[in-house]
Parts: C-alpha cells; sequence; structure tokens
C-alpha cells in the first residue's frame, strides 16, 4: 500500500472513494472484505433522489486512488452500505482499508473538533495551500492533532507483563501504554507510566518501531524494556482490570494483525522461541 499524505487541492474523478462518519461510526459495506462509496455512485444517488452533491475535502490517497470526506444526508439509502462502528472496523479485511478508514477518521475528528478559532471565536477557513485551519480575524493557525503515546513491552526472563484494560470496549490482553507529557521524553515515559501503572522499576529501554494510531490520533511509539527489580505488582485499577506476567508459551496468537500492541506481544513470543531478547 502507497499512501500519499500531501496536502492537495483536487477535484473528485468517478473512482475516487468517499467517507462519511456519524458518532464513531463509518459508511461502507462489509462483505468479506471492505468497499468504500465511490463518487460516481454517491453523484448518481444525489441526482436520482434530486438533492445537490455534498461539499467534500481532499483527505489522502492510497495507490493513486483518491479519498475525500463528505456529509451524507440522514435518509441515504444506498445497497449494501450502512454504518459501522470503529471498533468492529479493526476487525475487517483487508487491513490496508482498515488503516484508511481510521486515518480519514483522525482527519475527520480534526476538522469536526476545530470549526471555531480557540482564540477569538470566528470561524476558521480551510488554507488552500496546506493542510490547516486559520483564522481570517486573527490569524491563528491549527493544525492537525497528533498525541503521542507509548506502548511498553515489560519483560522478565521469559514472561511479559501483560494487562487489560477497565472499563473499555477492548477485552483482550494489552500491554502497558499511556500518553506522553509536557517536557517529557517518550523513554521517561516508559519508567512513569509503569510505575504508575503496576509500581515496577525498568532498565534496558530500547525503542521498537512506531505506529500511526487514527482511532485515537496517536503516533505509538513501541517500546521493550527489563524489569529492574523484584517487586509486587500494585495495580491501578481506574487505568487497569488486570496485570500479570504470562509466559511467552502463553502469549495468545493475533488474530488482527493491525496494532502495533499485538504485534509486539507477538514478536516477544517468537524471539523467546529461539532464545533471543526483543
Amino acid at each position: 500500500m502507497k499512501l500519499d499524505n500531501a496536502f492537495q487541492m483536487k477535484e473528485p474523478d468517478a473512482d475516487s472513494r468517499i467517507l462519511a462518519f456519524r458518532e464513531r461510526t463509518v459508511y461502507l459495506k462489509n462483505e468479506g472484505e471492505i468497499t468504500f462509496l465511490k463518487y460516481h455512485v454517491w453523484v448518481e444517488y444525489c441526482k436520482t433522489h434530486h438533492k445537490k452533491v455534498p461539499g467534500l475535502v481532499y483527505l489522502f490517497s492510497v495507490d493513486d486512488i483518491s479519498f475525500y470526506l463528505t456529509e451524507l444526508y440522514e435518509d441515504v439509502e444506498i445497497p449494501g452500505f450502512m454504518y459501522h462502528k470503529l471498533f468492529a472496523v479493526r476487525s475487517m479485511k483487508p487491513k490496508e482499508r482498515v488503516f484508511a478508514a481510521t486515518t480519514a477518521w483522525h482527519l475527520y475528528v480534526w476538522y469536526r473538533d476545530n470549526q471555531f478559532c480557540g482564540r477569538c471565536a470566528h470561524p476558521f477557513v480551510h488554507s488552500r495551500t496546506e493542510r490547516m485551519l486559520q483564522c481570517p480575524v486573527c490569524n491563528n493557525m491549527v493544525f492537525p492533532k497528533i498525541a503521542p503515546a507509548v506502548i511498553i513491552g515489560l519483560t522478565n526472563n521469559d514472561q511479559i507483563m501483560m494487562t487489560k484494560y477497565a472499563g473499555r470496549e477492548y477485552k483482550r490482553y494489552a500491554l502497558i501504554a499511556g500518553f506522553t507529557e509536557i517536557g517529557e521524553t517518550a523513554e521517561e515515559t516508559v519508567h512513569r507510566e509503569v510505575m504508575e501503572e503496576v509500581g515496577l522499576k525498568v532498565k534496558n529501554i530500547r525503542y521498537y518501531k512506531s505506529q500511526p494510531w487514527g482511532f485515537d490520533s496517536n503516533l505509538l511509539m513501541g517500546f521493550f524494556c527489563d524489569l529492574a527489580e523484584e517487586g509486587e505488582i500494585r495495580l491501578e485499577e481506574e487505568e487497569l482490570s488486570l496485570a500479570e506476567w504470562v509466559d511467552y508459551r502463553d502469549v495468545p496468537d493475533d488474530p488482527e494483525g493491525l496494532s502495533l500492541t499485538r504485534e509486539m506481544m507477538t514478536y516477544f513470543r517468537k524471539q523467546r522461541e529461539q532464545g533471543l531478547n526483543p
């Protein structure tokens, strides 16, 4: 998959894809794999139902296919298409289209939440030269929000610390994770989050890789680290319902192949199977 996320002012063609969101749902067809609404189908629907084609905002291109954001009419009915919860979309196929949907969601949330200037309350206008919103009165400029966060593979020889969230829709195993705070390095975030969530000290922090995560406007940074000293797990119950050491032989398979968290779990298991450290 080749993503071109450079800002452009361009008109859609017949095969351009249209994305629309309501709450945390996205409009698409899922019959074995994701199908996005094509521009020519949307235009034909509007003509047939004597409706004006709503405005479009260019998002990005994937393999030379352009993607646009729009708002659909409340009563829209196109055979096979419906609004799907984003949480359900993460398990759909192919994962390249899941990525397109979630990256579009990332931009949609930014546009939705930044319609007025936070300095003087005047309506923002869209820049025609870059992906930026600008106030025509006070010249305040706003760019897409990206929130850095860390995913932490805390290991102790053959074991990795696995967790489950408290009060979230996602019920599977996860790793310790958290947002990077103001004035903090990513490595300092690792130390702090492990101490806050499970009350343990770490050492030998090493970077693994990063991943854009449009579900929550994040840039995720994966790190592995070692337990610095033995100690009792002190669970942060507002964040986690469970934290426990899991032997690499018991690390579950990854059914989605989507998230950095699950990839890191699998990587740890495969490394230990070869007698290697992650």
